[in-house]
This record gives C-alpha cells, sequence and structure tokens, in this order.
C-alpha cells in the first residue's frame, strides 16, 4: 500500500473542509448532489466519447496502482539474469533450458525462450523491443484517461455553475429556490477544480511514474537477456545491469 497517496488524500480533503470551517461555513455545504452528478458524471461521459473501450477499461483496472503500485523486482531481476549467464557460459545457452519457469513474467520468458533457441541478440532486443514499447504506449494512454478527466473537469463545472445560475434565473418570484440554485452554481465550479487538481491530474502523474518504473524493468531484463546471447562475462553484464538500479 502506498502510504504518500493516502496521506496525500486526506491531506487535500482535510485541507477543503477545514478552510471551508475556518471560513465559518458548513461542511454540509459542500455536499451537493446534483453539482456531483453533473460534473463527476459530465466529465466521464466526455472521455467515454473519446476513448477506446479497451482503453477506457484498463484504465480503471490500473486505477489500483495509484494505492498499491506494483513492485519491480530490479534486484532480483538482476540476481536471476547473472545466474542465466554464468549457467550459459557453463552450460551454454541450451543449458538454460532448465531454467525456464512458465511462471515467470510472460516478457522474461519470451526473452528466455528466444536466448535458448539461439536467436540473434539483435532479434532477440527488437521482439522485445517492441513488446516492450507497445506495452508502455497501451498503458500511458490508458493513463491520459485520468489527464482528460482532468481537462474536462473544471470545464464541466462552469456548465454545472450556468446551470445553477439558469435555475436562479427562473425562480426569482420564488426566494426559497434561489438558495439551492446558488449553491449548485458555486459548488459545482468547486468540484469540477476540485476533482481536477486533488484527484484525476495526480492520479494521471502517479500512473505515469509507474508506467516508467515498469518499462525501465523491462528494458533491463531486455538489455540482460541481449547480453548474454552475445556471450558477455557475467559480471560485465551484472555491473550493466546495476546501473539500472542505480539510476532509479
Amino acid at each position: 500500500m502506498d502510504r504518500l497517496t493516502i496521506v496525500g488524500l486526506l491531506v487535500a480533503i482535510a485541507a477543503i473542509f477545514g478552510g471551508q470551517v475556518l471560513e465559518g461555513g458548513s461542511i454540509t455545504a459542500l455536499m451537493n448532489p446534483a453539482a456531483f452528478v453533473i460534473v463527476v458524471g459530465g466529465s466521464f461521459g466526455a472521455v467515454m466519447i473519446q476513448t477506446h473501450l479497451r482503453t477506457f477499461l484498463k484504465a480503471l483496472k490500473i486505477l489500483v496502482w495509484v494505492f498499491k503500485p506494483p513492485v519491480q523486482p530490479v534486484a532480483e531481476g538482476i540476481l536471476k539474469v547473472t545466474a542465466w549467464s554464468h549457467l550459459a557460459r557453463r552450460e551454454g545457452l541450451l543449458g538454460l533450458e532448465k531454467s525456464i519457469d512458465q511462471t515467470l513474467d510472460p516478457y522474461v520468458l519470451k526473452g528466455l525462450n528466444m536466448l535458448v533457441d539461439g536467436n540473434e541478440p539483435d532479434a532477440i532486443r527488437n521482439a522485445m523491443y517492441i513488446e516492450l514499447d507497445v506495452s508502455s504506449k497501451e498503458f500511458l494512454a490508458a493513463s491520459r484517461v485520468y489527464e482528460s478527466l482532468g481537462g474536462y473537469s473544471p470545464t464541466i463545472g462552469i456548465v454545472g455553475a450556468v446551470l445553477g445560475l439558469i435555475q436562479v434565473m427562473g425562480n426569482l418570484t420564488n426566494p426559497e429556490l434561489l438558495g439551492q440554485g446558488i449553491a449548485t452554481a458555486f459548488v459545482a465550479t468547486i468540484y469540477g477544480i476540485g476533482f481536477a487538481n486533488l484527484l484525476y491530474l495526480p492520479v494521471y502523474h502517479k500512473l505515469r511514474a509507474i508506467i516508467s518504473e515498469r518499462s525501465h524493468y523491462m528494458e533491463m531484463i531486455l538489455e540482460g537477456i541481449a547480453c548474454i546471447a552475445e556471450g558477455e562475462n557475467p559480471r560485465v553484464i551484472e555491473m550493466k545491469l546495476e546501473g539500472y538500479a542505480g539510476s532509479r
């Protein structure tokens, strides 16, 4: 669990509600179902129009990463690749066949299988790089769903404000309904700006950082397996991969 995400979310909520109380207002004044439906529903609707279903579903799936990011086993990966390089040096590439475990990450498994099959280093690099590139682009496209939400939300908040003012103008002769319309107008604006800057955009940037770490790990595995195919010294391979760990 990413504690910083939880703490940041609580700090943001406390700051908004705390500021409202310090200003002498009521927390319940910020609770407006109509404004919530307009801003959140409108923002998601706009994003659904511009996004492919597959990308949208992937975006929902990776949202959990914000609270529980996948851990990239960089240190473990270095140890495994180094062990494979020693084994390949002692027994040849075919000796690696016994190291192929179907429970390994599919990306790692693909590289090992290509290595055992005797593919050229450049062929291994190209095949693994294509998979890395496509996978990274798909995840980045999914993360941009939240960037889009952050872009639409403030504008939809303004729409909600205008709708509230329309209600106000339509009830000028009925003072009892004026307050509700004005509240919807102002709260919708708060929701639009608040959701964008306290939720959607931070989620987008968090996911981008996690995807970058994932790509970094995949690139390390790619380079390690390609170096084994080139017959490099295990110690040299280990030092190269440690450079990936050091740059994190």
